[in-house]
């Protein structure tokens, strides 16, 4: 594993300033009833590291490029490259959407390859064949795939969603046609505008991914895959491989957010929980004071009457 550049750093931090750590922000999609909460743990952009050359949340490896003005290159349009982009914490949350720009072009307009993976696993950093990170994973891949290894009868750039049991393997050989939940044929590839992603997980529900490639604010949706239950805790990664042939593979920012019903404040639900539990504990505080009192009353009593009783016996002895 090579040590991964860094250009354009000292200009990145005169335009675009040094990293900061910001707090999250809310939104809300009036279309879903649903509310955005940025996740600032799992979201990355321009210019990438701070002046130590490295990020509080995000690890990067292997053939991996840092441009802090333009983007984090996974792999060069080079043969035989692998790289790639973790968060170091796992998403703790339950319901959650990344969206995500990126860029994939090379010389080449007609042998490149081999496209880039999004993972939401429950490992992390282990480099491998499929995509440039590991096979027999467990969570979920979603890829983006420029070159047909086989025939099928849809075509390329491709892409797909497997679920990994951490047992199954992913057929390289097949594209993945065996293992994939569902896909879309879309062009990703060098398109008039930088194209994002954006998926989402709702909990229990749905898993959704929706490409933007044709014009700015048109999302197009590639696939829903209803009653499908992701990892707790997964690792959120991006991944690149190439092999005889190539393609630049460029993740240029990653956007975090935790999904919730409209109304509900993950933070503020916490607080009145804990404000519930807190009047709880206080009510069997005085509830526990009470008993506790009564029984010393009762008791008080039971000795006044004993000493009452004897009194009353002395006295009827002297008459």
């Amino acid at each position: 594993m090579k040590l991964f550049a860094l250009f354009g750093l000292l200009a990145g931090f005169v335009t675009a300033g040094t990293y900061k750590d910001t707090p999250g922000s809310r939104d809300v999609d009036v279309t879903t009833n649903l509310q955005r909460f940025r996740l600032r743990t799992h979201s990355i952009s321009a210019p990438y590291v701070d002046q130590e050359l490295n990020n509080r949340w995000w690890d990067f490896g292997g053939s991996t490029i840092i441009d802090a003005n333009n983007h984090i290159r996974l792999t060069q349009d080079k043969q035989s490259e692998r790289g790639w982009l973790w968060s170091r914490l796992p998403l703790t949350v339950s319901s959650y959407q990344i969206e995500f720009e990126f860029k994939v072009g090379g010389k080449n307009n007609h042998l490149y390859g081999d496209g880039f993976a999004m993972w939401l696993t429950q490992g992390r950093n282990k480099e491998g064949e499929v995509f440039g990170s590991v096979n027999n994973f467990k969570g979920l891949g979603v890829f983006f795939d420029t070159y047909a290894n086989s025939r099928h009868s849809y075509p390329f750039p491709r892409i797909s969603a497997m679920l990994g049991d951490g047992e199954t393997l992913y057929d390289n050989n097949k594209d993945g046609d065996e293992q994939s939940l569902d896909g879309c044929s879309i062009k990703f590839r060098r398109t008039e505008i930088t194209p994002k992603a954006r998926f989402s997980y709702l909990k229990g529900n749905y898993i959704k991914l929706e490409l933007q490639t044709k014009k700015w604010g048109e999302w197009e949706e590639c696939f829903t895959v209803e009653d499908i239950e992701l990892p707790l805790h997964p690792y959120l990664g991006f991944s690149s491989i190439t092999g005889e042939i190539s393609d630049n593979h460029d993740i240029i920012s990653v956007n975090t957010n935790e999904l919730t019903k409209r109304g509900t404040n993950p933070r503020a639900q916490a607080k009145m929980n804990n404000t519930k539990k807190a009047k709880s504990k206080s009510f069997f505080r005085k509830l526990v004071n009470f008993v506790t009192y009564t029984i010393i009353l009762a008791l008080l009593g039971v000795v006044a009457k004993i000493f009452h009783t004897a009194y009353k016996q002395r006295q009827a002895k002297r008459f």
